[in-house]
């Protein structure tokens, strides 16, 4: 079906009705397919919502429109959908019959319903005792009748008490799962309590929760989860720690309340343990104590390996080296050989370099070298597609470090300091990636007598988690590390190469066009023609040119996800034109992505059960109707299903953030460059973006935007602590400027 414009979009209308069925409803997000039967109809028709918990023979009110369906006829999408138990003898019967209520099948319901008629909830609550007068009823179904109802009732009054006071059903669910019957008692004494128990939700719904709620906006559970929620949002920035008169500041704006009236709740918060404080180099900073924990341990951890001779087995390295060389026709340069000398001198190194300095035949020669010697090498990196390049540079197997480590979710892991992992020396490539935390779980795992090697380019973008750990740990000087620099002449012929160090160095590239160069920038004036720039690229121009395949071949990538040049708006232009909609392709609409088969995804959220990953890339291979399902295949060739209510996992790839690219390569990278993503252009993710391609780099755009990104670098300003902690000095800000 081809998009529709706003000019014919339907009205929005109220129906009103009977739940027939429940077709589908999962838990997880409250997503429900329902047939229902609305007043005045007499054949039930199709209703797509949320709610937290339905039941057949529920009266529903449902606000939506009408959608045409190809296979479903006229489906209700409602945008708001409230149920209540039902009045009448129909929807009473289903109601009871429904399961809903441990005891009563279909069979009880009719004879409870003839027995005691619209009255049968009363006796069931406060006469139980009469449900002995139905045949088959003794007591001990009796008191099972009666036990399930008064729990259901609590759950029923609990969603109507959150749907009163504007609580989506979604987060109702939520609530209702992490406090069960303490629901109410939570919401009434501490809403604040939602931001630090409940994923998804944060101080800002909480605080419009609390003050439905009557809550004073001066009560201290306020005023505390106010200062909590300025160091998380700094946690999501990449900081691990902030200076207190910047939280206090922020948080006074937050809160609309004098700073002086929070300092009490800093010190109520330090002490119960939410919150360390620490006076370093004269200056007051305030951390949450998990990042202070993980910097602590990333330094302790650290420091205990740097300070250990490594016990690599004796060899005659020159002899060994000479026979690699031999054996695989490449000859490590002077400074290779250098770094593989550093490297069997250490027991933790750092390699660090920009692309064409040959960090990959550096360490495929180390690894050739010692597990000749015996020596058992374990490969790690943070993402899928980075484990899997690193498997296919080194011939060995590499896992994401949340499978090396086990990560069970919830925060739990299967390998730590009491159950260590197995194995001599530990390499983590694109390290880049880690963050403070996943840096400290990795470190606590490592057995005593490991050694540890991280790669990765330290001046591409930080982590997306808080903490610069490898720029840290090289600004410190306290870790070994090998610094390459010297670009091979084959990697020096590549303009995506030069181009890459130049900007890193702050110097503008060369645009001059050149017919058989790899790097192109196509001057283009407003955003309007860029996205049309961009779709004609990827859907005729570089096809034709070069022979890619316009969907597994290209990627765009861009700095941000909305306005006309985010990934929403470019994945919806580059879907129309790669995938348009066809009456022989099934599509599915949810969570405000429509999915064609042929169509590109990439999985948002690590799913353990399914064994897809953060990052993972692949193609939905078919759509299924009965039952609803949707079947993506991933990288090496892996089928992965997904129902109705999972498809907030996927979202379309044709267009990527540049921080989603992070760890991957692609054969043709093309990126928009706008003065429209003023806010986050800086040089780390000009960088980054244009080292993700093999092949070629498209630069589509605005020359003064790429000059503005060249000149700043807003990523490189963190509040972190690790570098003093490794250094022996304290907290400061780190700025870390390329020279």
């Amino acid at each position: 079906m081809p998009p529709r414009s706003s000019a014919d979009a339907p009205a929005p209308e109220t129906l009103r009705g009977l739940v027939e069925r429940v077709v589908y409803h999962t838990e997880e997000t409250g997503y429900c397919i329902l047939k229902v039967l609305p007043q005045g109809r007499r054949e039930a028709v199709s209703l797509i919502g949320k709610a937290p918990r339905v039941v057949a023979g529920e009266q529903f009110e449902a606000e939506g429109v009408w959608e045409p369906t190809r296979d479903y006829g006229p489906q209700f999408k409602a945008s708001a959908l409230r149920l209540t138990r039902p009045d009448s003898e129909t929807g009473i019967e289903k109601y009871l019959g429904s399961g809903l209520i441990e005891g009563i099948g279909p069979a009880y319901a009719k004879r409870l319903l003839k027995k005691f008629g619209k009255g049968i909830f009363e006796v069931i609550e406060n006469e139980s005792a009469r449900l002995e007068d139905v045949e088959g009823i003794g007591r001990k179904r009796r008191l099972e009748i009666r036990e399930s109802w008064m729990k259901q009732k609590s759950v029923h009054n609990i969603m109507l008490f959150l749907h009163q006071h504007g609580i989506s059903s979604s987060r109702a669910l939520r609530i209702h799962r992490t406090y069960g019957d303490e629901a109410l008692s939570v919401l009434s004494s501490d809403p604040y309590r939602l931001a630090q128990d409940i994923r998804g939700i944060g101080f800002k719904t909480a605080d419009q929760i609390a003050q439905q709620l009557g809550i004073d906006p001066a009560a201290p559970q306020r005023l505390r989860a106010g200062l909590l929620h300025v160091l998380e949002s700094g946690s999501s920035a990449g900081h691990t720690t902030l200076p207190e008169v910047s939280v206090l500041q922020q948080a006074s704006q937050l809160l609309v309340c004098p700073e002086a009236a929070l300092l009490p709740q800093i010190q109520a918060l330090v002490q119960s343990d939410q919150l360390q404080q620490h006076c370093l180099s004269g200056q007051a900073m305030l951390y949450l104590p998990t990042l202070r924990a993980a910097e602590q341990t990333i330094s302790q951890r650290l420091q205990s390996l740097i300070r250990r001779p490594p016990d690599y087995p004796r060899f005659p390295l020159e002899a060994a080296i000479a026979a690699m060389a031999e054996k695989t026709g490449k000859t490590l340069a002077p400074s290779q050989i250098e770094a593989v000398r550093e490297a069997l001198r250490q027991r933790c190194l750092i390699i660090t370099g920009g692309p064409g300095v040959g960090k990959t035949t550096l360490l495929n020669t180390l690894l050739s070298l010692l597990m000749d010697q015996g020596v058992k090498v374990v490969l790690a990196a943070p993402t899928g597609r980075a484990a899997k390049r690193l498997s296919e540079s080194t011939g060995q197997e590499a896992k994401t470090l949340h499978r090396l480590l086990e990560y069970q979710g919830t925060g739990q892991w299967g390998r730590h300091s009491g159950k260590p992992l197995t194995g001599d020396l530990f390499v983590c490539d694109e390290s880049s990636m880690i963050d403070s935390p996943l840096m400290a779980q990795y470190l606590s795992a490592l057995p005593e007598d490991a050694h540890l090697l991280l790669v990765g380019d330290a001046d591409q973008l930080p982590s997306v988690g808080p903490g610069m750990v490898l720029q840290d740990l090289i600004a410190s000087r306290r870790i070994p590390t090998v610094h390459l620099t010297e670009i091979f002449r084959q990697a020096a012929s590549s303009r995506i190469i030069t181009s890459a160090h130049a900007i890193n160095q702050g110097q503008m590239p060369d645009l001059k066009p050149s017919r058989d160069s790899d790097f192109f920038f196509l001057p283009v004036a407003t955003p309007e023609d860029m996205l049309h720039t961009i779709v004609q690229l990827a859907h005729t121009r570089l096809p034709a040119r070069y022979g890619f395949d316009p969907v597994t071949d290209i990627q765009v990538l861009t700095p941000m996800n909305r306005h006309l040049l985010g990934t929403q708006s470019l994945n919806q232009s580059l879907q129309m034109a790669l995938n348009p909609p066809s009456e022989f392709k099934y599509e599915l609409e949810r969570f405000g992505s429509t999915f064609r088969v042929g169509d590109k995804v990439i999985q948002t959220h690590n799913n353990y059960d399914k064994e897809v990953f953060n990052g993972d890339i692949g193609h939905i291979v078919t759509i299924q109707t009965d039952p609803l399902k949707l079947t993506v295949r991933f990288d090496g060739l892996r089928l992965v299903d997904y129902e109705p209510g999972e498809l907030d996992e996927l979202q379309l790839a044709y267009a990527l953030s540049i921080h989603k690219s992070q760890g991957s390569e692609f054969p043709c990278v093309v990126i928009p460059l706008s003065t429209q993503h003023y806010v986050l252009l800086e040089r780390s993710l000009i960088y980054t973006a244009i080292t993700r391609a093999r092949r070629l780099v498209v630069l589509v755009g605005d020359e003064k935007a790429l000059a503005l990104a060249i000149r700043r670098q807003e990523s490189r300003k963190r509040w972190t602590g690790l570098r003093q902690l490794l250094a022996g000095d304290e907290v400061g800000e780190r700025r870390v400027e390329n020279k």
